[in-house]
């Protein structure tokens, strides 16, 4: 029995400056813009992996949501507290210079890491973590 990640979410406040980030700043395809009772789904993913999807969502996707857990998941979002993805790339070093220079905010810069990556780490525009991530070669 094979199981294959199929899609993840990461939850955004912006959905244009969002796909303007993973679409023009990562180089990932939009896929689907999708709007429904008021939210709105942006799935993007690498042309390299046609069958994973990265799912653009509201903070809080439940359209039954009270106010007071929209204003908390808003706040966690806010913060940078909720959890980005990991992206796995051949050139941690080019891939920080090119993210870097488009003006995204660098919360770490390339550091080999103890357990056999180079990575680099920044917040996308509503302020999750993404991580960029090189397997070393020993």
């Amino acid at each position: 029995m094979d199981i294959n990640l199929s899609q993840c979410f990461i939850a955004v406040d912006d959905h244009d400056k969002a796909i303007a980030f993973y679409r023009d700043v990562l180089g990932l395809e939009v896929r689907n813009d999708v709007g429904f009772e008021g939210m709105r789904w942006v799935t993007v993913g690498s042309p390299a992996q046609p069958d994973v999807d990265i799912v653009l969502e509201p903070p809080l996707a439940d359209p039954g949501a009270s106010a007071a857990d929209r204003e908390a998941v808003a706040g966690l979002l806010a913060k940078g507290l909720l959890r980005g993805v990991i992206f796995r790339t051949d050139d941690c070093d080019a891939t920080f210079e090119r993210i870097a220079a488009a003006g995204a905010e660098v919360l770490q810069e390339p550091t080999d890491q103890p357990y056999g990556v180079r990575d680099c780490a920044f917040r996308d525009p509503a302020g999750n973590m993404l991580r960029f991530s090189q397997l070393r070669k020993e």
